[in-house]
């Protein structure tokens, strides 16, 4: 039965990439650079589902509407989500390939998942990807983008872990890059891993600590509802809300880890 699901899947997926890389060199989307990766990297792991947030969420529907299309606060979540499950589990999951290889205990597994998760996530795809938000400092990128890619790289470990260490002892050979069973699970960890971290980018995207979709050709303080991320963002929570957000993340990670470990 779950081989003749995975087989469905890989092959649901072959073809959602197929349509979101083509759709994206074609330039049906004005996307960031950025973005327009994490779709296609998102799509590579989450099939037809990733095509279909990819669609719902930013496929611009008609030509110049865009910006207009994107407007909606669940969407510029939406876009949020889809940048930090695309860097951070692309890390993630590159941990638990080597982590297998070089057959680490599960606590070392588990630490080097999540420096690799987050170290790409926020060096590359966040600081680095987005340092024009910054005046084009990859150093004050650094700074502006580490609590927002803290908080949720938090939420979307818990979520993989959740799947994927509760998954992968009952399926022979999971445990296994060189298993399909492996990249299927880790398929349906990253969806969960993004589930858990929508509430907390929604939070991010609507208190001005987190972008959202970015029209290429608008500035971007008139892209992401009136956001600026050179500037001090309006209405910023204030450190003692940050740092209480910043704590959940952190125990709501560490009792996933004390209880599957």
């Amino acid at each position: 039965m779950l081989d003749g699901v995975m087989l469905l899947w890989f092959i649901l997926t072959a073809l959602s990439a197929l349509f979101v890389g083509l759709d994206l060199l074609l330039g049906r989307t004005p996307e960031a650079p950025v973005l327009k990766w994490s779709f296609f990297i998102l799509t590579l792991f989450t099939g037809p589902l990733g095509a279909f947030f990819y669609v719902l969420g930013c496929r611009e529907p008609l030509a110049n509407t865009h910006k207009a299309y994107v407007a909606a606060t669940w969407r510029q979540v939406l876009g949020s989500t889809m940048h930090c499950a695309a860097g951070d589990g692309l890390g993630i999951i590159a941990g638990a390939v080597i982590g297998s290889l070089l057959t680490l205990s599960p606590a070392m597994d588990v630490t080097l998942e999540y420096v690799l998760g987050f170290g790409f996530g926020w060096t590359f795809f966040q600081a680095f990807a987005m340092r024009d938000m910054a005046g084009g400092n990859y150093i004050k990128s650094l700074k502006m983008t580490f609590v927002p890619e803290f908080l949720s790289m938090n939420l979307l470990m818990a979520g993989m872990l959740l799947v994927g260490r509760l998954w992968m002892p009952a399926v022979a050979g999971a445990h296994s890059p060189a298993n399909p069973a492996f990249w299927f699970i880790m398929s349906i960890a990253l969806l969960g891993g993004f589930l858990c971290a929508y509430p907390i980018n929604w939070w991010l995207v609507t208190h001005h600590l987190k972008h959202g979709m970015i029209t290429v050709g608008t500035p971007v303080s008139h892209d992401m509802e009136g956001m600026d991320m050179s500037a001090e963002p309006p209405h910023r929570p204030s450190s003692g809300v940050i740092f209480a957000m910043g704590a959940f993340s952190v125990v709501s990670l560490a009792i996933c880890i004390w209880a599957l470990l």
